[in-house]
């Protein structure tokens, strides 16, 4: 019933299986509303759980990643280290064997003791045997990288007592290099400071070059023994004579070689050919005089010019 202030009362009835389907209702509205809010709560801090869980697997991943890289790293290290140390034992073993063919070729032609002098023997070796504490292909290699290193001081050893010996038969005025290094030819560079050919720039030449035509001879300049024939970065084919006395020569820019290591060469001989192989602008020979490892005008040794 409706009492308004003015009119009419109006009177309403209402059936009260409709009053109990709105109560229902309601209850049912505020429940799912209350099981809507949860599930909304809970979707979101499961999609939080899982943001988090996305970020600590990027995480996990890039520290992988720098792991691997790192890892990556260091055996790239270590394998440029191993092919260091492979080059290394490589060029010492070519050492050895030029020093070898160099000692038994002194021997022959001093008349020494072959049973003293015998570089066809391994050397001696004796000592504790030390606890390995790393990696046994690296510590084989390193000893056998001390092993050569020790044979070289030995032939090194013998080698200066050969030559020591040998001085002995020898006149320093003839190890002295006198003659001129090829057949025909004209002084085109002085040694010391110049222009360097290919930059411009001022740069030490350690030697004289000598002009001539391709395949003119190259002769030795004084009596001595080839230590070094063969290609050598800058000066192309190469040859070094030892003289004795501390005395070596040099020849670069070769075409071809006409002497090995070991080979005993007298004054005037025939060691290769004129050409313009390694770094160089034209046929020449590049010329150097050496005595205990320092290098020398060489035209102060020259015949002429």
């Amino acid at each position: 019933m409706l009492l308004p202030e003015s009119g009419q009362v109006k009177n309403y009835r209402i059936d009260r299986r409709l009053i109990v389907a709105c109560g229902v209702l309601l209850v049912s509205l505020t429940a799912f509303g209350s099981w809507g809010l949860y599930n909304l709560y809970y979707t979101n801090n499961l999609n939080a759980a899982l943001q988090d869980t996305q970020y600590q697997l990027e995480l996990a991943r890039t520290l992988h990643d720098q792991e691997v890289a790192r890892l990556h790293d260091q055996v790239t290290a270590e394998q440029r280290k191993m092919s260091l140390y492979a080059r290394t034992l490589g060029q010492m073993q070519a050492r050895i064997s030029r020093l070898d063919s160099l000692g038994e070729k002194l021997v022959k032609v001093s008349s020494l003791n072959k049973k003293e002098f015998d570089f066809g023997l391994q050397p001696a070796f004796g000592g504790p045997r030390l606890v390995q504490t790393s990696l046994a292909g690296e510590i084989g290699l390193s000893d056998h990288m001390q092993n050569i290193s020790t044979r070289l001081s030995n032939l090194d050893t013998q080698l200066a007592a050969i030559d020591y010996l040998l001085q002995g038969d020898r006149v320093e005025k003839n190890a002295k290099p006198h003659a001129w290094p090829s057949e025909g030819g004209w002084l085109s560079s002085r040694y010391g400071m110049r222009a360097d050919p290919f930059t411009g720039e001022r740069a030490a030449h350690r030697g004289v070059d000598i002009a001539n035509r391709f395949g003119a001879a190259v002769l030795a300049t004084s009596r001595g023994v080839v230590t070094f024939a063969g290609k050598m970065k800058d000066f192309g084919y190469m040859v070094d004579v030892e003289h004795g006395y501390g005395y070596k020569t040099r020849y670069g820019h070769l075409s071809s070689l006409a002497v090995k290591v070991g080979d005993e060469v007298s004054d005037n001989q025939l060691v290769g050919r004129v050409g313009s192989s390694g770094r160089s602008t034209g046929p020449h020979l590049h010329y150097e005089v050496h005595r205990n490892g320092k290098s020398l005008n060489p035209a102060t040794f020259l015949p002429r010019g």
